[in-house]
């Protein structure tokens, strides 16, 4: 006799939602989102206005969850952000790290250490790899995206553009359970901070007559832009890196100055859906390649 998943997915996927936290099908036995990409979206159903990512398509209603988990035995996904949510992501030890490289765990042990701080009680997941989920509430009027390595190795964050595998989901590598169901603690402070990047400091206003090839650049920047932005799924980053090559030339003219096309195109790559990190590296390869190689301005 086959054992039916279903009965306790379904429970687990109203367990979240009764905490307040929307929840959405993940491919049964996976962790990814069930559902169409967004590069084969047919634009019907829910998607006419537009294709729905997985953190818009999350839901309270338990009658659209009993629906969606008695028909297929789907892991739940909980949208960290609609659900006021940051969530601590402490993962294991790689194979491919360099050696001596510490977990998430020990990564936050020394963070807290450093800080001054103890390490935080709050509700705790174990992951199907062994790492933790320490789930914290977000700060009201604070929108915290979900970050990679920015708190230390090991340890990343979901947050709004995010989310995470609910308790009762399981992976062929195991299943994720609760460790303690404590309350749900409040971010502090002091995490908060560490989490904010720093504010640039205000650059002075230049007033200037644009030449008309700096007029020039800005529209091939405002176009490369967009063109970004506008980047489908799974060609994003190859398109954040060939139109950053295609601006680079003006940089190295002095059309455009580099901070200013980093910072546009790392929001535009951003609105993408590209991590930031990812954004980061592509565009310092991308402009450092074409400022290398770029023909004088005659000869171009």
């Amino acid at each position: 006799m086959t054992h039916d998943p279903r009965p306790a997915l379904l429970h687990a996927a109203l367990d979240a939602a009764e905490r307040g936290w929307p929840v959405f099908p993940l491919r049964p036995g996976d962790k990814r989102p069930a559902g169409h990409p967004e590069a084969s979206c047919p634009g019907t159903g829910r998607c006419t206005g537009g294709h729905l990512v997985p953190e818009q398509r999350a839901t309270l209603d338990p009658d659209l969850i009993r629906a969606a988990w008695t028909k297929r035995p789907y892991n739940v996904g909980i949208a960290t952000g609609p659900a006021g949510l940051l969530v601590l992501d402490l993962d294991t030890v790689k194979p491919k790290d360099p050696k001596g490289t510490p977990d998430g765990a020990t990564s936050l042990q020394a963070l807290c250490e450093r800080a001054g701080q103890p390490v935080p009680t709050t509700f705790r997941v174990r992951t199907a790899s062994g790492g933790e989920h320490l789930y914290f509430t977000a700060p009201a009027g604070v929108r915290l995206k979900s970050s990679a390595g920015r708190l230390g190795p090991h340890v990343d964050t979901r947050g709004w553009g995010g989310y995470v595998v609910a308790p009762g989901s399981t992976l062929p590598s195991g299943s994720y359970s609760v460790l303690g169901d404590a309350p749900v603690a409040e971010l502090s402070a002091w995490l908060l901070e560490a989490l904010t990047p720093p504010e640039r400091p205000a650059r002075p206003v230049v007033l200037a007559m644009p030449s008309r090839a700096s007029r020039y650049a800005d529209v091939v920047l405002e176009r490369e832009m967009a063109a970004v932005a506008a980047a489908l799924e799974g060609g994003r980053e190859a398109e954040l890196f060939r139109a950053a090559r295609a601006v680079g030339r003006f940089v190295a003219w002095g059309d455009l100055d580099r901070h200013t096309v980093e910072e546009a195109f790392q929001a535009a790559g951003e609105s993408a859906g590209l991590r930031p990190a990812e954004c980061r590296s592509t565009l310092r390869s991308a402009l450092n390649w074409s400022i290398r190689n770029a023909r004088p301005r005659e000869t171009a």
